[in-house]
């Protein structure tokens, strides 16, 4: 009894001390399992692969998990790898890592950094912090294998090829990821972010920006450099197009409509005196909102199209929407449930509010059942050494984080240490918050 009369709750029976029993008695392997995530990451890092080139990275993934007990199948969506591992009856819970590269140069000076470069010559970097995230997914499914007495139901580790062309979660499940290994009640995934090492960011609702990479052909006519008269000049027309193109969002939506229009490849002609017949742009749309992205798009065709009528081209210029993936909404319950479990584990000091990033992931993909939509949860996990962080410019993390490599720079390096050790915890204690054990953790 306390002084009121009332019976005592022991710690052991409220819901967070629960988890923080089972998440101890999970996470006391970690020091034996970091060696392993720590030589993983490092081979990942020197050898990195491009989107659906992930063929060494997704056996070295498929090995280590068959070693620690997972039925293990490979080839899923391409490259993609599914461990499942079997632990009683509860609820199915997916972990998502992804495995690809980008065609980046490496250039943080690290004695790990990749001097890998494909037979065409271009450099490849994992510069997005993927083998952070397929290290660490390859240790919490280790940690989760040794501890199945603190937890019940079925665990699907998920290493996911070509996330950075937006093909590969939608390529798996086509390839009946859920048909032929179960339709999962909770989906989680993580990202590093450059916040200090030991941080996590959790956002409910509309996480990440939807994207869109648009391929457009412009048709002219070609001529000698000397005789501009006789052309119909596919490089003034895609100039054009670039310059308009930026009015869409200027002048077309409401300032309290966020989107991004932005041509990031711009290719035409081989030679100074020769003016070419065609001209190739590709450009990415990012929205919060899939009516705003109809709206973008239907203008981007009108804008082309209007250009090459007012130039003169032969024919009408292509416009291709190659690659596509809708607004990455964290379910709102499962976030919650997430966010605690993190503010248990870590503390409440170690979370940091949450922003709208207007970057994209195919993640949302996994949201869609065959039958039912799937809860899914996804935030982000700080990776900058804190010496780094402490001597960025800025008071406020808006202000520092502008001042620190980023994901997609040629610099961007992962305190390696801190970041694996609380990536594994992180996704860790994610897990065992939506898998029963004990009482069960619930933001009900």
């Amino acid at each position: 009894m306390n002084d009121t009369g009332t019976p005592h709750v022991s710690e052991r029976e409220t819901p967070e001390a629960d988890l923080k029993d089972r998440a101890r008695r999970v996470l006391q392997h970690l020091d034996a399992v970091l060696p392993d995530v720590d030589a993983l990451y490092g081979d990942l890092h020197e050898h990195p692969e491009l989107s659906g080139e992930e063929a060494r990275t997704a056996a070295e993934v498929a090995r280590r998990l068959a070693a620690t007990g997972y039925e293990v199948s490979q080839g899923v969506g391409g490259h993609g790898v599914v461990g499942v591992l079997r632990n009683g009856d509860g609820p199915t819970v997916l972990l998502r890592g992804d495995m690809d590269a980008l065609p980046v140069e490496e250039k943080t000076g690290l004695p790990y950094a990749s001097h890998v470069k494909t037979k065409d010559g271009v450099p490849v970097m994992h510069a997005c912090g993927h083998d952070v995230h397929t290290a660490c997914l390859v240790g919490t499914a280790a940690l989760l294998a040794r501890s199945r007495d603190a937890w019940r139901g079925t665990v699907l580790v998920v290493g996911q090829p070509a996330e950075e062309t937006l093909t590969g979660a939608l390529a798996m499940l086509e390839d009946g990821l859920y048909a032929r290994f179960g339709t999962p009640d909770a989906v989680l995934g993580q990202h590093t972010a450059p916040l200090p090492v030991g941080t996590f960011m959790h956002r409910e609702g509309v996480t990440m920006m939807g994207a869109t990479s648009v391929r457009i052909r412009l048709f002219g006519r070609g001529a000698h450099g000397a005789q501009p008269e006789l052309s119909v000049d596919p490089v003034v027309l895609g100039a054009s197009v670039v310059l308009r193109l930026q009015t869409i969002v200027s002048r077309e939506l409401s300032p309290l409509e966020a989107a991004v229009v932005t041509v990031g490849h711009f290719q035409a002609g081989n030679r100074a005196n020769v003016i070419p017949d065609e001209a190739l742009l590709e450009l990415t749309v990012r929205t919060e909102d899939d009516a705003v992205m109809a709206r973008v798009l239907a203008a981007i065709e009108r804008v082309v199209k209007g250009e090459a009528l007012a130039s003169g081209s032969p024919k009408p210029p292509l416009v291709e929407v190659v690659a596509n993936t809708p607004v990455n909404r964290n379910d709102t319950a499962l976030i919650r449930r997430v966010q605690a479990a993190h503010a248990t584990w870590f503390g409440q000091d170690a979370l940091v509010p949450g922003v709208l990033a207007t970057a994209s992931e195919d993640f949302p993909f996994f949201a869609r059942g065959p039958e039912r939509p799937v809860p899914t949860a996804y935030w982000y996990v700080g990776i900058t050494p804190l010496k780094t962080w402490a001597e960025a410019p800025g008071d406020t993390p808006l202000e520092k984080v502008t001042h620190v490599p980023g994901p997609h720079s040629p610099f961007y390096a992962p305190d390696r240490a801190g970041s694996l050790r609380r990536g594994c915890e992180s996704l860790t204690v994610a897990a065992l918050a939506c898998l029963h054990g004990g009482t069960p953790f619930t933001d009900h």
